[in-house]
């Protein structure tokens, strides 16, 4: 189990990334949605052990994580949102010596260990392709074998799906539901769609702050009886949106679909049985109306 506690940080030019976060994350996969901004990379840095917090305690099992890093060091494994590598290097020589790094210092573990992580990864075909010829989605994949490294009971990964396409994204959600329901998975993202896929529980983070948080199927059935929908002409939009509470909109065959968060059913409008991207969306709009 993993306990964040009244997390927060500031940054040196006074703004605030994370304000009195608390979470608390068992085993398995765990998707923690917001937008660009909201304060996501900050906290899975923070729970990296790569920047410390302003206020706040964060335990991993025993391990008292602000107090000890190098701890939890030896048990994470992490994908940032960007992460650089020497471009010329081969896959296999690149994870093997970050296998080296890792601790994994005999010759006959270490190719058992590579070997393992390039065909689990579908990258064994590969294996010998310097890491810059490598597609966006492939080079996730390398990233997901380095962070598996070691055999890690925390794994974190930051944004992993953004700008890939539809067949790497559904190959690379295929990889991470196939990590196992033993160790604790950090999904951070902003793509609604990754957490709806994968995740069990969930929270949902926006100006540093946890606004939301609970099974998906739960917060999806809150939202029943308050969401409503109608297809309306392009150029009704503007009037609409000054009438109703608009939370999303999508063209579809030249109109627009719109979805308004309304605790009564408006008149030309239609119940929505609801979805996650219902959730997410309402929750952003009503933090936009508290602001």
């Amino acid at each position: 189990m993993l306990e964040i506690a009244n997390l927060s940080h500031t940054y040196a030019n006074g703004t605030i990334a994370l304000d009195d976060v608390s979470l608390s994350i068992p085993r398995g996969m765990y998707g923690l949605l917001g937008p660009n901004g909201a304060g996501k990379s900050t906290l899975m840095r923070t729970v990296a052990t790569l920047q410390q917090p302003t206020a706040g305690s964060i335990r991993f099992g025993d391990i008292d994580v602000l107090a000890s890093p190098d701890a939890l060091r030896r048990t994470l494994g992490y994908l940032p949102q960007d992460f650089g590598v020497y471009p010329r290097v081969s896959a296999y020589a690149m994870l093997d010596q970050m296998a080296v790094l890792k601790g994994i210092t005999g010759k006959g573990e270490r190719k058992s260990v590579v070997d393992t992580l390039l065909a689990q990864t579908n990258l064994w075909t590969v294996r010998d392709k310097s890491i810059a010829g490598f597609s966006g989605g492939m080079r996730q994949r390398f990233g997901i074998a380095q962070a598996l490294i070691g055999n890690p009971e925390l794994i974190i990964v930051d944004e992993p799906t953004a700008g890939l396409d539809p067949e790497e994204r559904n190959r690379f959600l295929n990889l991470l539901a196939g990590i196992g329901d033993n160790v604790v998975v950090i999904l951070s993202t902003h793509i609604v769609d990754d957490v709806a896929d994968l995740c069990p529980l969930m929270a949902v983070l926006a100006n540093g702050r946890v606004q939301l948080q609970g099974k998906p199927g739960d917060l999806i059935a809150a939202t029943r009886g308050h969401i409503w929908r109608k297809v309306i002409d392009r150029n009704e939009l503007d009037d609409y949106q000054r009438r109703f509470e608009v939370i999303s909109t999508r063209l579809f065959a030249g109109r627009s679909v719109i979805h308004v968060l309304s605790d009564s059913q408006p008149e030309g409008f239609e119940a929505v049985e609801g979805g996650l991207e219902d959730v997410y969306f309402s929750t952003l709009s009503t933090l936009r109306r508290a602001a």
